[in-house]
């Protein structure tokens, strides 16, 4: 079974800065893309960021410039940082991770989410 965990949501003001974190942990035998998904109140779930592996990263075109997606795969660890931010970037933001498990089984996970609230 793979858990992902992620941390740092919370309150900030418009213009403000975050950084989510993911730690993946679990039977895990190799994780391949990671990424970040939002959903708002009344809203349906959205990708927001993704990364490869490689570290190759793609972007929601609302928050282009203002967001960037890291990983460390060491530490089996995503990480979104949210920079200049908006109220109608506010939202439960979850993690996702393709992870082949130890079974060599591909399986897609989600986090539990962490609320991110962006107001004056």
């Amino acid at each position: 079974q793979v858990h992902l965990v992620e941390s740092g949501g919370g309150l900030v003001q418009p213009g403000g800065s975050l950084r989510l974190s993911c730690a993946a942990s679990g039977s895990i035998f190799r994780i391949d893309s990671m990424g970040w998904h939002r959903q708002a109140p009344g809203k349906r779930r959205d990708m927001v960021a993704t990364i490869t592996s490689y570290g190759s990263a793609n972007y929601a075109d609302s928050v282009k410039g203002r967001f960037t997606i890291s990983r460390d795969n060491a530490k089996n660890t995503v990480y979104l940082q949210l920079d200049s931010l908006k109220p109608e970037d506010t939202a439960v933001y979850y993690c996702n991770a393709d992870v082949v498990n130890t079974a060599r089984a591909l399986t897609n996970n989600w986090g539990q989410g962490t609320q991110v609230t962006v107001s004056s």
